[in-house]
């Protein structure tokens, strides 16, 4: 058969290019992209009848549970966080807080740690809150759960107030007992994990003075509506003047519940496991029982600064006791 011209060209040709790719040096290989290792903004949005709900993450922290955690055998209390995926003695937390706008207001419950717990442990809520879209200084009050340097350290910085017109809300016994430094002698010395109540008298002081300052500190007696929708429920044993605050929107209800539950893989199970961080634990394990059977029977909304964030969901009744059910993620609920 014979082969023409053109494909005798073709041919060479293919060859030329053969014969010079091989003697071409090897492409360099290209480098895998860098690593990002940065979370998406923390916070996560719901509809509440006409409020707007937002989490909004302070960040963690790393707490040793398997030490500040008592009322069950240290090693029931290892196996369930372990059970959980948790490491006992290093324990990532979650610091929740919650905005609710409701269409007049815009309120903040709780305040984050700010940069109390030092420079690179939380102490993200104020570029989180940015990013939910909203600005410090359009913050009309923060709600206090109660003082603990993880919900009312992000109040100021420097002696610097960080929300400039928000009006400071917490209950007057809280107050009354924080703001009394006598009351130190009242909590005794170190508990066992080596945690030191005292110390939260200074830092209660130094996160409310320039809000002291300014006349921005608004005490209550719980029971009272603060605002239209929101109203704050007395549950005194983690600190003396702890409540939760609820919100209501055309049937719809939240409970906002501050430091109710520090460890869900183990307290839903054992709401008998307290903490070294309460000041009255029997009375707060008395509290805790009541929030997990009434939100269990009425199916309201759950929002908790410490249960993995968004820290949002129901709480069900279960074999052992009580479960959590997280929030599922929804579009839906932004109608």
């Amino acid at each position: 058969m014979k082969v023409s011209r053109k494909m005798q060209t073709l041919a060479a040709s293919l060859a030329l290019a053969t014969a010079a790719t091989a003697l071409l040096p090897a492409s360099p290989s290209y480098a895998a992209a860098p690593q990002v290792r940065a979370q998406a903004p923390g916070y996560y949005r719901m509809m509440l009848g006409q409020f707007e709900v937002t989490a909004v993450s302070d960040g963690t922290v790393k707490v040793p549970l398997d030490k500040l955690l008592n009322g069950e055998e240290p090693q029931q209390i290892r196996r369930l966080l372990e059970d959980g995926f948790q490491k006992p003695d290093q324990t990532e937390t979650s610091i929740n807080t919650f905005l609710i706008n409701t269409g007049g207001k815009l309120l903040l419950v709780d305040s984050g740690a700010g940069k109390l717990f030092g420079a690179n442990v939380a102490g993200r809520l104020q570029q989180n809150l940015r990013a939910a879209g909203y600005r410090p200084e359009d913050i009309d009050a923060v709600l206090l759960t109660h003082v603990h340097l993880d919900h009312s350290g992000g109040l100021s910085m420097a002696g610097k107030r960080l929300f400039p017109n928000a009006d400071i809300y917490l209950s007057q016994k809280e107050a009354d007992f924080w703001l009394n430094p006598a009351n130190k002698a009242k909590v005794g010395g170190p508990r066992p994990s080596g945690f030191d109540q005292r110390k939260g008298f200074d830092q209660a002081q130094a996160s409310l003075a320039p809000y002291l300052a300014a006349g921005k500190v608004k005490t209550f007696e719980p029971g009272v509506e603060l605002f239209p929708g929101i109203r704050a429920i007395a549950t005194p044993g983690h600190t003396p003047g702890h409540v939760f605050y609820e919100a209501s929107s055309d049937g719809a209800r939240i409970q906002f519940w501050g430091d109710a539950v520090h460890a869900q893989q183990a307290q839903f199970a054992h709401p008998e496991i307290a903490i070294d961080f309460d000041v009255d634990s029997a009375s707060a394990i008395e509290q805790r029982h009541k929030a997990f059977a009434d939100a269990a029977a009425h199916g309201y909304w759950v929002a908790a600064a410490h249960i993995s964030f968004p820290g949002i969901g129901h709480v069900r009744n279960d074999t052992r006791a009580f479960a959590w059910e997280p929030a599922n993620y929804s579009l839906e609920r932004l109608n």
